[in-house]
């Protein structure tokens, strides 16, 4: 029994969520806010809402407001802090 349960965290990594928002604020330092646009059908009426959520992503001084990012899920960097940006998908113009 000890063996299975020193092969379960080997080799079986957990694959890292990924999302792609606008940078709404980059006025802390090495820190962005993404806003992440999800829609989704209502439980109960059906209708296509639009779910929003703010992400705080640690950030290299790359990307600016209304940039579109990718951010990838990373450990917790800070209180609020548990993503990072991978790319910078599209300037802001």
């Amino acid at each position: 029994m000890a063996e299975e349960q020193a092969g379960a965290g080997d080799g079986a990594r957990r694959q890292r969520k990924v999302r792609e928002g606008r940078v709404v604020s980059d006025a802390m330092q090495s820190t962005v806010v993404v806003a992440v646009v999800e829609r989704v059908r209502h439980r109960r009426y059906g209708k296509t809402v639009q779910r929003t959520t703010k992400l705080y992503a640690d950030d290299q001084m790359e990307a600016r407001v209304g940039d579109r990012v990718r951010v990838v899920e990373t450990r917790p960097l800070s209180k609020l802090k548990r993503w990072r940006v991978t790319e910078v998908l599209e300037r802001a113009r």
